[in-house]
C-alpha cells in the first residue's frame, strides 16, 4: 500500500530559482504570486513572512522565502544598471560576504520563521573578467549582482554553508522543517 501523495507547498514566489530547487528536492509545489510589496530596509525574515502572509493557507502549507546579500553591514540589493553591478562586484572581489535567507513555512495552525546564512568568498577579479561577467547580463535582477548557479560560479573561490541558499532557497533548512513538521510526508524524517 502506498502513502497518499504529499500536499503541494504553496510557494509564495515567482522565482524560477526557487521553483528549480523545489523540483530538484522532489518537493511538490504550486506557485502563487504573493501580493506583497517589499519595503526597503526590511530584512529577509520579514520579507519571507510578508510573502507567506500574502497567501492564504488551506490544507497546504505556504512557503515564503526572501534572500539578501549582506556585505560590511550593508544589504546589497539588485543593481539597477551595469555600473552599479560593476561597483558591487568590484567591492566583493577578493572578499567574503554573507547570503542571508529568511524562510517562513506556515499552515492555518502554526508558523515557523527562520534564517540561514551562507558565507561566500569571491576570488580576486581582473578587470577583463569583471567586464566579461557584466557583458553576460547575468547580473540583472540578482541580489549582489551575480548568480552562483550560472557563470557567477566563476567569481567564487569558496562557500561555507548551504549552496542552495546562495541560489535562492535554503534547501537544508526547508528539509529539516518538513522532516520535523511532516515526518515522512515529503520523503524526509
Amino acid at each position: 500500500m502506498s502513502a497518499p501523495p504529499a500536499p503541494p507547498l504553496l510557494l509564495a514566489s515567482t522565482s524560477p530559482q526557487r521553483r528549480a530547487i523545489l523540483t530538484q528536492l522532489e518537493i511538490p509545489f504550486e506557485v502563487v504570486a504573493p501580493d506583497y510589496d517589499e519595503e526597503p530596509g526590511t530584512g529577509p525574515t520579514e520579507g519571507a513572512a510578508g510573502k507567506a502572509h500574502a497567501v492564504q493557507p488551506d490544507d497546504r502549507p505556504v512557503l515564503g522565502v526572501d534572500t539578501e546579500v549582506l556585505f560590511e553591514g550593508e544589504l546589497l540589493g539588485k543593481p539597477a544598471n551595469e555600473s552599479e553591478a560593476e561597483a558591487m562586484l568590484e567591492a566583493l572581489a577578493g572578499r567574503t560576504h554573507a547570503v542571508v535567507s529568511g524562510l517562513c513555512l506556515r499552515t492555518i495552525a502554526w508558523e515557523e520563521i527562520h534564517s540561514e546564512t551562507t558565507l561566500v568568498t569571491f576570488r580576486g577579479l581582473a578587470p577583463r573578467e569583471l567586464a566579461h561577467y557584466i557583458a553576460s547580463g547575468e547580473w540583472e535582477g540578482r541580489a549582489g549582482g551575480y548568480a552562483i548557479q550560472g557563470l557567477g560560479a566563476s567569481l567564487v573561490e569558496r562557500i561555507e554553508g548551504d549552496f542552495l541558499n546562495v541560489v535562492g532557497l535554503p534547501g537544508s533548512l526547508l528539509v529539516r522543517l518538513l522532516a520535523a513538521r511532516f515526518p515522512g510526508v515529503y520523503g524526509f524524517g
